[in-house]
């Protein structure tokens, strides 16, 4: 993927694209821990220069959950969207709408030639809403 990019292949870049890929969603801290187990020791200021350069070069995207970090993940080339639960902050991909992505026409484009939306749902997931039913009950 990073030769494929016309990125250089080093042990950072290749741990940090590792480490998005199998966590999904997860924030810089959780990136550079999954690193460190991974290479030993890596400076923070590396692990963002990485994430930095993968975005660049398409091949992880960052996004920036309201009430949350940036986070970054490997799913890219599409537009989908993403479900935010309110207690405990768990993110969840969401495909767009089936047919045409009623996302992607807004009411007025300004004259801009749009090829992406973000939109986030917000919610609470199963287990949270399992655990606030389970408290009301007690």
């Amino acid at each position: 993927m990073l030769r494929g990019a016309f990125l250089r292949v080093t042990r950072p870049r290749v741990a940090v694209l590792a480490a998005v890929h199998d966590h999904p969603h997860a924030d810089t801290q959780s990136i550079l821990g999954v690193v460190r187990q991974v290479l030993g020791e890596v400076s923070q200021q590396t692990v963002y220069d990485v994430l930095h350069a993968l975005t660049d070069a398409g091949l992880v995207r960052r996004i920036h959950p309201p009430d949350s970090v940036a986070r970054y993940e490997s799913r890219v080339g599409d537009n989908h969207h993403h479900v935010v639960c309110r207690a405990c902050g768990a993110i969840a991909d969401v495909d767009c709408a089936a047919g045409t992505a009623p996302c992607l026409t807004p009411a007025d484009d300004h004259g801009f030639a749009i090829d992406e939306a973000d939109v986030v749902y917000r919610g609470l997931c199963p287990d949270c809403s399992t655990e606030r039913v389970t408290t009301r009950v007690r």
